[in-house]
């Protein structure tokens, strides 16, 4: 079995040198990704290109450095069918396919809805007929990949989707009359509980239920990846954001803070899905005590709607205060929004010695407004001038 994590839910190349040394592979889903985890020091083959649209040149060099890949679409693997003839490759290589088996909670993260544009949508007339005959026509594709989705997805609907590409595999090697495809891709997604502190659903869960609903999964026949994201790393991060000044508009306290849609895009676009935890702490770092106050906690961003809580009962916040938002150690890395040009914050961590003693580390220094201008055309400011 090979756990891989999903490069985007954390693209920061110390991260990724620690999860490489922990053993996990890399989910790569596109170029960047790639560059990031190569810099982590990871060698090639763990890395696994999942882009739906990977370009000639894209599949040319992960063919060459012997990265496994899955074929979005039919289109993909006729690329591929050139690629393999023109140079060998010891590439693992795959389809990936849509089971259709429905949506979670939130649309936009589950991808095994009837209109999906991940995969080769298995319900489609004539698509599993059409995906089982590519594969005997191929003896070099020996994976199968699917992947429901994550945040707001129930176990069971990713199980189902599991069990649909299990009963793909066996279909397609019993045509074979012998295992051709002997890995599959069960992806990653396990939900996060960003209620509490409490981590549930818990890995172990989901294999006991994988145990049940497709027991042949894990007779040892079929080599499993996973490429989880989220579920790893979100409870690991913390970010702390000093709130400068506090106001009443319409009688509701607000407290403006420097944490807002450049770090919790999702959140402030999307509360009702992505409601993150506050916290509230006074200038030392104690936890504010008083009186409770429904308010709201506001981002820095020249927008009415950067509002990091909505409504939400708190000690009444002072500036100087510090708010902590838990779980935000997946993605709010990644997604850095640069309305306004606000600078990327600097991401700092932590190792822990034998003897326990904890020493603090960079592991992104925060952006410059020398690097804000640079990648704005600061180099090219005549450009247009005549």
């Amino acid at each position: 079995m090979l756990h891989a994590f999903a490069v985007k839910a954390a693209p920061l190349v110390p991260v990724l040198r620690l999860l490489h040394e922990a053993g996990l592979g890399a989910e790569v889903a596109s170029p960047g990704e790639l560059a990031l985890a190569r810099a982590a020091g990871r060698p090639a083959r763990p890395h696994r290109p999942r882009l739906p649209a990977k370009t000639p040149a894209e599949l040319r060099q992960a063919l060459a450095l012997g990265i496994a890949v899955n074929a979005d679409n039919l289109q993909e693997l006729a690329r591929l069918d050139a690629l393999v003839a023109s140079a060998p490759t010891a590439s693992p290589l795959g389809i990936r396919v849509n089971p259709q088996v429905g949506a979670g909670s939130i649309g936009a993260l589950s991808t095994a809805t009837a209109t999906s544009k991940f995969g080769v949508a298995l319900r489609d007339e004539g698509a599993r007929k059409t995906v089982v005959a590519a594969y005997l026509e191929r003896p070099w594709l020996t994976r199968l990949h699917t992947h429901t989705g994550s945040q707001g997805v129930p176990l069971a609907l990713m199980a189902e989707g599991v069990g649909e590409a299990y009963a793909l595999a066996e279909e397609i090697n019993r045509a074979a009359g012998r295992q051709q495809v002997d890995t599959l891709d069960i992806g990653g997604g396990l939900p996060v509980n960003f209620a509490s502190d409490e981590e549930t659903p818990t890995y172990a869960e989901y294999a006991r239920l994988l145990a049940d609903t497709v027991p042949g999964l894990l007779d040892g026949r079929y080599r499993l990846v996973t490429e989880f994201g989220r579920s790893l790393l979100a409870k690991h991060g913390l970010v702390l954001a000093r709130v400068e000044y506090t106001k009443t508009s319409g009688g509701r306290p607000i407290a403006l803070t420097h944490a807002g849609v450049q770090l919790a895009t999702r959140t402030v676009y999307a509360p009702e899905a992505w409601p993150l935890r506050v916290l509230a702490y006074d200038p030392e770092g104690r936890p504010r005590t008083g009186e409770v106050t429904v308010q709201d906690v506001a981002g820095p961003a020249c927008f009415a709607g950067d509002l990091l809580a909505r409504g939400r009962a708190l000690p009444s916040l002072r500036p100087g205060d510090v708010v902590a938002v838990p779980d935000t150690g997946a993605y709010c890395f990644a997604h850095h929004y640069a309305y306004n040009s606000l600078p990327r914050p600097a991401v700092h961590g932590f190792t822990v010695d034998r003897d326990g003693a904890v020493t603090f580390t960079t592991v992104r220094k925060a952006q410059t407004l020398d690097e804000i201008v640079a990648e704005a055309g600061g180099a090219h400011a005549d450009a247009l001038v005549r």
